[in-house]
């Protein structure tokens, strides 16, 4: 839910279903003839070979054993691969189902006691025009691409995909929930790839370590193969993959033969040390002064296999000092900045974690687990820190166990252990907590149903500094599940949530003030007892969708949340306290035309009410996408809202009565450029007005996407925006709920400046330089400050009267972070970091003036806190 808020009026509106500003899959062009002999049927059998060949309408081939150690160098000339099954069946998926190359494929399959092996040659008739770019690790560029995917379980719902270019470059992911791609994960693996006169081959060595699999004499794995031809745009897979249908790990083909293997013994351990050298503020009377400082810090982490299907992810003392910054942004709403989850341990895996997904906003889905609420920022730095205070918790330790039981079973185990965080005077400002997780799915019907149930619990060791802020013990728990039918096109599915929070009488009154909740407000009906030493409540969601088949895709969803429910200790919630009808309807039209090479339109609405059944918010719009014949993507929309029915925001006064909402509209329009292209440009635009006319906001980002050679590319962007909201909460002053309260909100003129820009190097697939850049201002200058007289009034005049309060003041909020990350992989699984990063902020300079470039030199004159770091790891496994 995309929050846009105007003063008194908070509006809203829903953007969901496909929003089609994707851009993976494109067309083919021109059809290229095969490389070698054209033919239309492959050989019975080739000659050395006892097996027949595959075709495009077989869905299963059989791997060949090793019988002598095998190197891998790209070479299919030797006898493993003369032997082995040739799969020459690859069909086109994109821009067509089922349509016939324009370059041969082929594929064979080998396997040893302790590896699999797969040799891919993607025949190319002008080798000299192969698109091979080099990049770091993990990147996509417009190249050419082979894609191998694993479903070591066989389950059809997870598994693993690696991607090779040309020159060697990696990409790996994990697979979990049937579609949905884990990008942190990092396998362990070795490829080989050679460019020759008949195109290019990738030879592949994967540790059968990195495929989780179930014991037993004889194997079966998931299996599937992907090729991109970038100068064409056209991808083809083997077995047949289609857009059309839902799923991707469900579509997989069959690999065969892998016989009197055991699932190997299991144990990755990863020690590392950090070196840290960086600038610290002086505490003390006087001009401010900075020391530097040196740490020296050491870790490790740990992968240890319980068995064939379970797997222990462990870490201490882990360090993530390479990870890059969060963005600069100045959040005057009356919700919580979700910010994405970027560091490795937590990434990886954490799709068994990701359901229960309530109350999403603007993105913000992260189910029951946000994990960034471990190791997060003091809670009660504002009340005890100072410019010296420690910035982050430690993480002491944490754990996971994770893994897939031949039942069906899915199960996930989180817990982590932070430190206590004291002020320079040994006040508390984050106790010692801990953090548990446990989730178990379990599969029916292939995979095609299911049920699960998810447990959080949060338990801190509070003192008589933290005990009256903060809450004791937290927990969570509720059940979901899932059906697809009809074809696995359709969809059913829910769950229902319970949650208790407890603490001292403070802390739980303080809870129930909180935004997210809102018991004292004037007219809300609810309980608030200030003695109380629980909160309970619940949530549960309903939902339709049709997934797959045809043109039409669509979802329909009921969700409830009570006053009381709250997932915030180690989930993330923006507010409880209200119930949601909503659903969208999309047309996907994927066969290019003449006029499109896709296009995707979408229609949203949704209406929303508290739990006692008051109407909060009423919001439609539409959208769309559509990828041109010279593949520029262009994407639109429109939205309207509250413009019928009485609808209340009753977060607009922040813990004063409910207010009248005004209908807002508004809409958006953007490009993006031919990735094939060196230099390609993107831009968004939006523009929303409010408030009968009175609020307006509009924002433009262009952005430069570029690569200078094959090694070298990166993207700047900027965005200018230029807002006027006409009641900006600013302030309430008085006895909170007395007639003597004022809720009071004044105009802001808000502009906001901000460049990103992020440039990679890559020396070698192994070897790159990635540096990151964020300069972001944001000034707002307050004006014509007033106060809630009418808050029901049908019109917006009608609700405030003037407020003599004084200079209402405003704002000047400067950032700048940026992070330059030298990163070597000096052995598969083993990396080196160099890593200098730097922040400046400032706030106290020129509030409320509006002149960017003295912004630009003020932020660039102030003291700035550099880090330097080198973290070096050593992977071996037992």
């Amino acid at each position: 839910m995309l929050r846009i808020a105007f003063g008194v009026v908070s509006t809203a509106f829903v953007l969901v279903g496909p929003l089609a500003a994707q851009n993976t899959a494109r067309a083919t062009g021109p059809a290229l003839s095969l490389a070698g002999t054209p033919r239309t049927t492959a050989p019975a059998r080739i000659p050395g070979s006892p097996y027949p060949v595959v075709t495009a309408k077989d869905t299963s081939a059989v791997a060949v054993r090793a019988t002598t150690a095998h190197v891998i160098s790209g070479n299919e000339n030797v006898p493993l691969w003369e032997g082995a099954q040739l799969i020459d069946g690859f069909t086109v998926f994109d821009p067509t189902e089922d349509g016939v190359p324009s370059m041969r494929t082929t594929a064979k399959v080998a396997y040893d006691e302790r590896n699999l092996y797969i040799l891919v040659r993607a025949y190319d008739p002008r080798p000299d025009s192969i698109v091979a770019l080099l990049s770091r690790r993990d990147v996509r560029t417009p190249s050419e691409w082979i894609k191998v995917m694993i479903d070591g379980y066989h389950d059809r719902r997870s598994g693993v995909e690696l991607a090779v270019n040309p020159v060697g470059v990696k990409r790996d992911y994990s697979i979990y929930s049937d579609n949905t791609e884990d990008e942190s994960w990092d396998g362990v693996w070795d490829v080989a790839t050679k460019v020759d006169k008949d195109g290019w081959v990738a030879e592949y060595r994967i540790p059968l370590s990195q495929l989780r699999m179930a014991s037993g004499d004889s194997h079966t794995f998931g299996f599937m193969i992907w090729r991109d031809i970038a100068r064409t745009q056209e991808r083809q897979s083997w077995p047949a993959y289609r857009r059309s249908k839902p799923g991707l790990a469900s579509q997989f083909g069959d690999v065969t033969g892998i016989n009197d293997v055991a699932p190997p013994r299991r144990l990755e351990v990863l020690p590392y040390s950090v070196s840290r050298n960086f600038q610290q503020e002086r505490s003390g009377a006087g001009p401010t002064t900075y020391d530097r400082v040196s740490q020296q810090t050491f870790g490790a982490d740990v992968k240890l296999g319980l068995g064939p299907n379970l797997t222990l992810d462990a870490t201490i003392n882990p360090d993530f000092g390479q990870v890059e910054a969060d963005p600069g942004v100045l959040n005057l709403s009356a919700f919580e900045q979700f910010f994405q989850e970027r560091r490795p341990f937590f990434l990886e895996g954490a799709g068994i974690f990701n359901s229960f997904n309530v109350n999403c906003d603007d993105g913000a889905c992260s189910g029951l687990l946000y994990s960034r609420r471990i190791g997060r920022s003091p809670q009660l730095a504002g009340a005890y820190g100072d410019a010296t205070a420690p910035q982050f918790t430690p993480i002491l330790a944490a754990a996971k166990l994770s893994g897939r039981l031949g039942s069906g079973l899915s199960i996930g185990v989180l817990d982590a252990v932070t430190q206590r965080v004291a002020s320079p005077g040994q006040r508390t400002m984050e106790p010692g907590s801990n953090y548990f997780v446990t989730r178990i799915m379990q599969d029916f019907r292939g995979g095609n149903s299911g049920i699960g149930m998810m447990l959080t619990a949060t338990n801190r060791s509070l003192d008589g500094d933290t005990d009256p802020y903060l809450r004791s013990n937290a927990y969570v728990g509720g059940l979901d599940w899932r059906h697809r039918f009809w074809n696995n096109d359709w969809a059913f599915t829910g769950f229902a949530v319970g949650s208790r929070v407890t603490g001292t009488p403070d802390a739980i009154a303080r809870t129930m003030r909180s935004g997210v909740h809102g018991f004292q407000r004037p007219g809300s009906g609810l309980p608030y007892d200030t003695t109380a030493t629980t909160l309970d409540g619940n949530a549960f969601e309903i939902a339709l969708g049709k997934n797959g088949g045809g043109v039409v895709r669509f979802n329909v969803n009921y969700q409830r949340l009570s006053a009381g429910y709250n997932m915030n200790d180690l989930g993330f919630l923006p507010r409880s306290d209200q119930q949601v009808v909503g659903g969208w309807m999309g047309l996907q039209y994927v066969q290019p035309t003449k006029a499109y090479r896709r296009l995707f339109l979408n229609v949203n609405g949704f209406r929303q009410w508290n739990a006692a059944g008051i109407g909060q918010q009423l919001g439609s719009n539409i959208n769309g996408f559509m990828e041109l014949p010279n593949y520029w993507g262009m994407f639109f929309g429109s939205f309207q809202q509250n413009w019928v029915g009485e609808n209340l925001d009753d977060r607009a006064a922040r813990g004063g009565p409910s207010v009248r909402s005004i209908p807002a509209y508004g809409g958006w329009w953007g490009l993006n450029g031919d990735r094939r292209k060196a230099i390609t440009f993107d831009l968004f635009a939006n523009y929303a007005t409010g408030d009968e006319g009175r609020s307006t906001n509009w924002s433009v980002g262009p952005s430069l996407v570029f690569r200078a050679t094959s090694s070298l590319q990166g993207r700047i962007g900027l965005n200018f925006s230029r807002d006027y909201t006409a009641a900006q909460w600013n302030g309430n002053f008085g006895a909170i709920g007395s007639d003597t309260t004022h809720y009071t909100f004044a105009g802001l003129q808000q502009r906001t400046t901000s460049l990103t820009a992020r440039i990679d190097y890559t020396i070698t697939p192994r070897l790159s330089l990635q540096v990151y850049a964020q300069p972001f201002m944001t000034t707002g200058r307050y004006g014509n400050w007033q106060e809630l007289s009418n808050p029901l009034a049908t019109s917006f005049a009608g609700r405030l009267r003037p407020y003599n309060g004084g200079d209402p003041g405003g704002f000047n909020y400067k950032q700048f972070r940026s992070n330059s990350v030298l990163r070597w992989e000096y052995r598969p699984g083993s990396v080196l970091f160099l890593v200098w990063s730097q922040g400046r902020t400032q706030f106290d300079v020129d509030q409320g003036v509006f002149n960017v470039r003295n912004d630009v030199t003020n932020l660039f004159n102030a003291q700035p806190n550099n880090t330097f770091l080198i973290k070096t790891s050593y992977w071996f496994s037992l």
